[in-house]
């Protein structure tokens, strides 16, 4: 069930947030974990077992860990196997086996074996990641496991931040799961932030989201120069309102449930290097693998060879969580170099661009990692970098950037770039204080919510970026 489709907006949660208004306190959780659930089940159907099995164990596991006066290493490595194993299975085994073959016929050999994509369970690499760091946490003793397989369920299953994250540690969410009061500046801030997160994907998202499929699926000898950059534009706003608007409306409904989900974007746009990117494009994310991943590995603690190795493992590991394809590794890869260049520069020779300039750098540099994010293919994402610097052969097309950008998409192409790049911490300064702040707020977001109501019914809806991760 994708949130901003009509059978979620009208009919799933005002009755999930009517009944869960009226539940008890007690029964608040069991409810989340039954309605999630069925959330799930919806589009999960069997798959919905792998989830639930999933629970289970790691609510045993995690007992079993403190069970043990010293810490027992190999229980953990036990969960976090238990963990990985359906997503291997299910994400990578195909893809694996395939990445086999084309290394048998580098060398003249053929392997008769193939394997067929499975039906991957949705959202199970951001499920994978809750229960690993649930564990880590417990065997390191930063947390107490659950004591209600109840608790521990609705947390894993939560149906906000089930799908598409974000990513949210048991730690930062713990405090509430016995007692959250219904407050009503809450419930006004969450559906606020709902709405924002609706609109973010339904006016911008969707319609910029248009133009960047047709241009991506032109072929190579109608795909010009300009097409390319107006393709790669128009994705670049694309993703980046897509994957917010998600994350916004995840953390808008965990407020209007009494839950503060961590923030997962600081306008990434604006960063001045990939570094700062990195900490501001899905923030949860970054920090998992800073915590669970780098850090372990050594970080930058043990000189500036062994931090660019690391480095360079964490993000191929970031490329392929996001997907089981070439381009996603080399995607990650590709970041994972540029986060190498920029301590090389900044450590031997005391560079890194400022300003505007380093602004532009750095988001010209994020475009070009989103062509191997978008692409179908290697030779699709070569084909389309070639027409953008105009490297290979001269491209015709019958139709030139304007056929593309009508009035409609005009504006909300230009609406984009400015929210994406807009200095907004400094603009809030200027905003009025009080009821009148609230009266525009308002007006606003009811503007909003209509906008994207009458465009949901025009034009159906599409589904986010991120679910299929």
């Amino acid at each position: 069930m994708v949130f901003s489709s009509a059978v979620f907006l009208f009919a799933f949660m005002p009755l999930f947030f009517g009944i869960y208004y009226l539940t008890p306190a007690f029964a608040k959780n069991f409810f989340i974990f039954a309605a999630s659930t069925l959330f799930y089940a919806v589009a999960g159907g069997y798959l919905t077992l792998i989830l639930l099995i999933s629970i289970a164990l790691n609510y045993g596991i995690a007992h079993w860990i403190v069970a043990e006066t010293i810490p027992d290493r190999r229980l953990l490595v036990a969960g976090i196997v238990v963990n990985l194993a359906p997503l291997v299975v299910y994400k990578y085994l195909p893809f694996m086996v395939s990445a086999a073959g084309d290394g048998a016929r580098l060398f003249g050999l053929h392997l008769p074996v193939a394997l067929k994509a499975f039906v991957i369970p949705a959202g199970i690499s951001f499920y994978t990641f809750h229960s690993i760091s649930y564990l880590v946490d417990v065997y390191k003793r930063k947390v107490e496991p659950s004591r209600s397989l109840i608790d521990f369920g609705m947390y894993m299953i939560c149906f906000p931040q089930l799908i598409a994250g974000p990513i949210v540690r048991y730690a930062e969410v713990v405090a509430r799961i016995p007692y959250r009061p219904v407050v009503v500046e809450e419930v006004y801030s969450g559906i606020g932030r709902f709405v924002l997160g609706l609109s973010k994907k339904i006016i911008i998202a969707d319609t910029v989201g248009r133009i960047s499929d047709q241009i991506f699926a032109l072929p190579s000898t109608e795909l010009t120069t300009g097409l390319a950059w107006l393709g790669i534009v128009s994705y670049t706003l694309q993703i980046y309102f897509d994957f917010s608007g998600y994350s916004d409306m995840a953390i808008g409904m965990g407020r209007m449930m009494g839950f503060a989900f961590p923030e997962n974007f600081d306008q990434p746009y604006r960063s001045k290097s990939i570094t700062e990117f990195w900490r501001r494009w899905h923030m949860t994310l970054s920090r998992w693998f800073r915590d669970y991943v780098y850090i372990p590995m050594g970080g930058n603690q043990k000189g500036a060879f062994r931090t660019y190795v690391n480095l360079c493992v964490v993000f191929f590991l970031c490329g392929a969580w996001h997907g089981a394809n070439y381009t996603f590794i080399l995607w990650g890869l590709y970041h994972g170099l540029l986060l190498v260049i920029e301590r090389v520069l900044k450590n031997r020779f005391n560079f890194a661009p400022a300003g505007l300039a380093g602004q532009g750098v750095t988001l010209l540099l994020v475009a070009i990692g989103w062509v191997f994010f978008r692409s179908d293919s290697l030779a699709h994402a070569a084909y389309y970098l070639a027409a953008m610097f105009h490297l290979g052969p001269s491209a015709k097309s019958m139709f030139g950037p304007a056929f593309y950008l009508t009035p409609d998409k005009c504006v909300f192409l230009l609406v984009g770039v400015v929210c994406a790049v807009a200095p907004f911490e400094k603009l809030r300064r200027f905003a009025p204080a009080g009821h009148v702040t609230t009266g525009v707020e308002i007006a606003v977001l009811l503007m909003l919510l209509v906008q994207s109501a009458s465009m949901i019914a025009a034009n159906g809806f599409n589904p986010f970026i991120y679910f299929r991760f």
